[in-house]
């Protein structure tokens, strides 16, 4: 068996399926913050379909959803706003929490 065969035999992608756990943590995820929105990222040679939910307050987190419909049907059962990455870009918020995150990394270990 050569280097890529079990590339070519599975399709190249990792499974990109969403499984009902990461469907659920979404769902708590989300339940849990305030002004949730989702942010559908492409396809990579490594990473499968994902979306990124950011709160309000910039906070996000990140799943595979079983591909861009899977993201839609996301957003209709959450009832959340769903955007293509691609299109919109990333919120400012989300790059602003992980600034204030890091901050607060380094003063913990500095104390």
């Amino acid at each position: 068996m050569g280097l890529f065969d079990r590339l070519r035999r599975s399709g190249g992608r990792r499974g990109s399926g969403a499984t009902t756990s990461d469907r659920q943590y979404l769902a708590d995820w989300t339940a849990a913050r305030v002004g949730v929105e989702a942010f559908v990222e492409p396809e990579t040679t490594v990473t499968p379909i994902t979306v990124v939910l950011v709160a309000k307050d910039g906070e996000w987190t990140r799943r595979a959803v079983g591909g861009a419909k899977g993201a839609r049907k996301l957003g209709e059962d959450l009832k959340i706003p769903v955007y293509d990455v691609r299109k919109v870009g990333y919120p400012q918020r989300m790059r602003d929490h992980d600034a204030r995150q890091k901050i607060i990394r380094r003063r913990e270990q500095g104390a």
